[in-house]
């Protein structure tokens, strides 16, 4: 994986993947990763920390925004990313999760499969249940032959138009590899089934 020192983060790539893989981004545009409220559908309850969340069966008091999610369980990052970053999430329940990226401008409102994440031309995702893994984009599924874990770590190369996903343990197993064109910025988003929780892992 690349190299990337040029700002205050500093990038620990372990090329043989022994151990966890720690990647701190260096994109200008990217400072945290960090729930952004205004998008979160109204079933879903952001901690206070904006790291955390939960699909609840009542929804919760969020005001009115234009970029709420209407129907769909779903939230992005605050940031949006045009350069090279890894996260990771950890995840439980019984609902599943779906983990990815989409641009900013993927329709928010309706039940429809242009607001849902990986399943329309503007987002991406690894949807996970139990140990079952699938790749999700465009309305085209591929099916993923390795148990996936709690913990999914992602690697964004948004020049070289890359998307890596990893199930995250002692070590990195590759889950999935995307190679596309990115046109815009993309904003981390997820995915919450009702009976899960995520949380955006500190690295």
């Amino acid at each position: 994986l690349p190299r990337d020192t040029s700002t205050s983060g500093r990038v620990e790539a372990h090329l043989k993947f022994t151990t966890p893989l720690k990647i701190v981004f260096s994109s200008p545009d990217y400072n945290d990763l960090t729930l952004d409220t205004n998008t979160a559908n109204s079933y879903l309850s952001v901690s206070d920390s904006r790291r955390s969340v939960t699909t609840r069966s009542e929804p919760q008091p969020y005001p009115d925004h234009p970029d709420r999610f209407t129907s769909w369980a779903q939230v992005l990052c605050r940031a949006g990313i045009a350069g090279r970053c890894y996260w990771e999430v950890e995840w439980a329940g019984s609902g599943g999760v779906s983990v990815g990226i989409c641009y900013k401008n993927m329709n928010r409102i309706g039940g429809g499969s242009d607001c849902k994440l990986g399943h329309n031309s503007k987002s991406w995702s690894l949807d996970c249940i139990n140990t079952t893994c699938s790749f999700q984009h465009n309305k085209e599924s591929v099916a993923i032959v390795t148990p996936c874990g709690s913990r999914i770590g992602v690697y964004l190369d948004f020049r070289a138009g890359t998307l890596t996903f990893y199930n995250v343990s002692d070590s990195m197993i590759l889950l999935h590899k995307e190679k596309t064109t990115f046109t815009q910025p993309v904003y981390p988003v997820f995915w919450v089934g009702l009976g899960s929780t995520l949380k955006v892992c500190s690295l």
